[in-house]
This record gives C-alpha cells, structure tokens and sequence, in this order.
C-alpha cells in the first residue's frame, strides 16, 4: 500500500470514527450520488425564465395597489428586489406594466409557466433525495395540485416574508432603533422563510415523509437562504459597483443564472442533511472497500428508487417464465 492509499484510508477510518465529520462526508457522498447538482441546474433554469416576469408583475401590482402611498410602495419594492440582489437594481428602474392589460396578462402567463417548471422539478429534486421510488411518488391529477401548491406557496410566501419584513422593520426602527431593531427584523424574516420552507418542502414531497422529518430541514434552508441575502447585497455593492455597462449586462445574466443555481444547490444540500440524519446514512466510507452498513442501505435505497410500479416485479417474473 503507497502513502496516498495509507493517508486515505487513515482519513477514512477517522471520519468514520467521528459524527462531525463522519456527516458531511456522508451528506457530500449522497449529493453526488443523487446527482444533485443536475437536480439544481434544472430548478434554476425555470427559475431563470420565471423571475424576470414575476418582478414586473409585483412592480406593476405595487403601483396600482399603492397608488397612493408611494413611500410604503418604495420600501416594499426595495425589499422584494433585495431578495435576488444580482437583478434587484436593474428592476427597480423598470416601469410598471400599466400601459395595457395585455401587458399584464403576459407578464402573468410568463410567471405562471416558468413558477409550474421550478414546482416541477422541485417536486423531482425532493422526492428523489428522500429517495421515494417512482411508484410512490404522487401522479396525475396530484402532482399538478401540489405544483399549483408549491407556486402559491412560493409566490405568497415570497410577497408575505417581504411585506412582513418590510413592516417588522420599520416597527423595529421605533421601537428599538438602531442595531437591535434590525435583528428582531431579521428573526422575523428568518421565522417566516422557515415556515415558508416547511410548508414548501411538505407539499413537494410524497406524503409518506412527516412533516417533522422535514422540521430540520427547513430550519437550515431558511438560514442558508438569509446569509444568502447579505452575501449577494456585499458582493453587489462591492464588486459590481464599477463594472462598465456592457460588463455589468454579462454580469446581470450570468450572475442571475449563478446566483440562482446557488440557491437551488445550497436548499438541497439542506435537504441531504435533513434526509441522512433521518435515514442515519452515517457514516459512509470514502475509500471502499469494505463497505459500512450504511453504505449497503444507500445502495438499497438508490435501487428502489427506480421502481415503476408496484407490480413490476411480478410482471418481470411472469415475462420471464413465459420466455
């Protein structure tokens, strides 16, 4: 045995030894071994085509409903573009959609159709991380009424968590002014994004997952997606505060397209953990062979997956009796 195989297998055995590193090893196995990383690329591609519509569309709300409270209407708007910082700036410069009513309508066929794709896939990505086989997944009419579920969670949570926010703070600033009125917005706004997740998380997973395996990770998507804003808000004041206009165009896009794709990634890293905490996948080995028991398990749980039917394997029986 080399050195390289020694470190490894030394590195295994204490990984395996020891639950704080024994379960990221295990979350990180169990990512890649969903491929959900493909998972996330596809929610962030409908995602893509839908955000760009559903801004107009709340710009356009937010001024008719408004009309006449045009600083209620600027706070509100601010903290609604705030949560995808990459565009937020560039919207917030962009009319409202109030020359025609077609306008509008277009506005909200377009957000309909690209919030349909991202509960889609969503509904995918969650059941095929809990590892629920094809055949116990919900089908047709079911899996539309959640994805109808999903969008009205998603868009009221979304316009729900700001206009709260948008509220909580500006009571927070009366009544306990300065840093410690800015922390209790915070807790409002992360209590909200955990019931908001929960919520979204039930209903895109099959109902034979709790709602109380799906607490945990609800809680740390939530948490997840508030450092997210105060990252993306740092890297836009800092980083592309310069940018020349063509430059900050590309930067528009692409990042939108990253920024995006980090969310759906780092949700779903949530939900691993969530998951191999609750099916105790750990500890995985990292240098096989020999392979853990929970190693064995995943493997079970990767081929039922699969499964199409729940007479499947009767019918390949009686197909091959028949041969």
């Amino acid at each position: 045995m080399n050195m390289v195989k020694r470190a490894t297998r030394a590195a295994d055995t204490l990984q395996q030894r020891h639950a704080w590193l024994g379960m990221p090893v295990a979350v990180w196995k169990k990512f890649g071994d969903d491929q959900a990383g493909n998972l996330a690329a596809l929610v962030a591609y409908y995602a893509f085509f839908a955000i760009f519509p559903l801004m107009l569309v709340l710009v356009t709300v937010l001024d008719i409903a408004l009309k006449n409270h045009p600083a209620l209407q600027h706070r509100l708007l601010n903290s609604a573009l705030s949560q995808y910082p990459l565009i937020g700036q560039q919207l917030g410069h962009i009319g409202p959609l109030h020359q025609s009513g077609l306008a509008l309508a277009v506005g909200l066929v377009g957000t309909f159709i690209g919030a349909r794709g991202v509960a889609t896939a969503m509904q995918n990505a969650l059941n095929t991380v809990w590892e629920i086989p094809f055949a116990r997944r919900p089908g047709f009419p079911w899996s539309w009424l959640r994805s109808f579920g999903l969008i009205l969670v998603i868009g009221l949570g979304l316009i729900g968590t700001t206009v709260l926010s948008t509220l909580a703070s500006g009571g927070a600033d009366r009544v306990i002014p300065g840093f410690g009125g800015k922390i209790v917005a915070l807790l409002v706004s992360l209590v909200l994004n955990v019931g908001v997740f929960w919520l979204a998380f039930r209903l895109g997973t099959a109902r034979e997952i709790g709602w109380r395996q799906l607490r945990l990770g609800a809680v740390i998507a939530a948490v997840i997606w508030q450092i997210l804003q105060y990252v993306g808000g740092y890297f836009i004041s800092h980083q592309l505060a310069h940018a020349s206009p063509v430059y900050g165009t590309f930067a528009v896009v692409i990042g939108l397209l990253a920024w995006l794709y980090l969310q759906a990634e780092l949700t779903l890293y949530a939900v691993e953990i969530n998951v191999v905490r609750a099916l105790r996948l750990w500890p995985r080995s990292i240098a096989p062979p020999p392979y853990t028991e929970q190693d064995r398990r995943a493997f079970q749980l990767y081929t039922q997956v699969e499964k199409r039917g729940e007479d499947m394997e009767t019918v390949a029986g009686e197909s091959g009796s028949k041969g």
